[in-house]
């Protein structure tokens, strides 16, 4: 009986550094992900950082840098429409709404770039109406 608590004891221990890995490790790589337009990764992504954290697209957004940019406005800039019309479907009004890092919410970042008549600009105009 000793021996197997000891047993039990020892695999918890070894187990649970790994399950609670750091969320920023997990997202290392979305901006490639961002970036190569691959949906079905991002998909992948988020499932499994809503699954392991219990963080959805708009808890960590603004935590997320790719180059400067958040994440819609670098699929913006690099025409990334699968995964920019997406994230815009899977955040809130209010999150989409908001001012970003520079003051600007992304609706007025992308009218000032030119970005406002793309297909990734036309979706965030039709969800914000």
């Amino acid at each position: 009986m000793k021996k197997l608590l000891t047993v039990a004891a020892l695999s918890s221990v070894l187990v649970a550094p790994m399950s609670f890995a750091d969320v920023n490790e997990d997202l290392q790589n979305i901006c490639t992900i961002v970036k190569n337009n691959d949906k079905g990764e991002l998909r992948k992504k988020m499932r499994g950082v809503q699954k392991d954290y219990n963080l959805r697209l708009g808890d960590f957004y603004t935590g997320v840098s790719c180059g400067g940019s958040s994440l819609i406005r670098y699929s913006m800039q690099n025409n990334a429409v699968d995964v920019g019309t997406y994230m815009i479907k899977k955040m809130s009004k209010k999150d989409l709404a908001q001012a970003e890092a520079d003051g600007m919410a992304i609706k007025d970042w992308a009218q000032a770039n030119g970005f406002i008549d793309s297909e990734i600009g036309q979706e965030l105009v039709s969800r914000l109406n």
